[in-house]
């Protein structure tokens, strides 16, 4: 895979991400922080790590199999693997700037 590749993917795979959202905050998975790493090898498998809001989140056992399903579904991936973890535990600084305004934090 070359590197124009690997980043159409990981583009892809963003966009995707920015269309899963958080059932508790109006705002995508992506812009609220919760992906820490998105990783694609040569042979286009993608491993995602990933957190939630909180260790007690109603959605910790959905989120990461529909984010897994969803990525999975992009062409080009040739498999998804989801890793979740609580280190760093998630907080409010990891917002980006868009999710900041939507939320009214700007």
């Amino acid at each position: 895979m070359t590197t124009a590749e690997r980043k159409g993917l990981e583009l892809d795979i963003i966009t995707v991400l920015r269309n899963i959202y958080d059932p508790e905050i109006p705002v995508d998975i992506y812009e609220l922080g919760l992906v820490y790493e998105i990783s694609i090898s040569d042979a286009a498998d993608v491993k995602i790590v990933m957190t939630l809001t909180s260790p007690n989140c109603p959605v910790a056992e959905s989120l990461p199999n529909d984010v897994k399903q969803q990525v999975s579904a992009i062409p080009g991936v040739n498999s998804a693997e989801i890793g979740l973890t609580f280190e760093p535990p998630w907080d409010q600084s990891m917002l980006s700037d868009e999710a900041k305004l939507e939320l009214g934090f700007l």
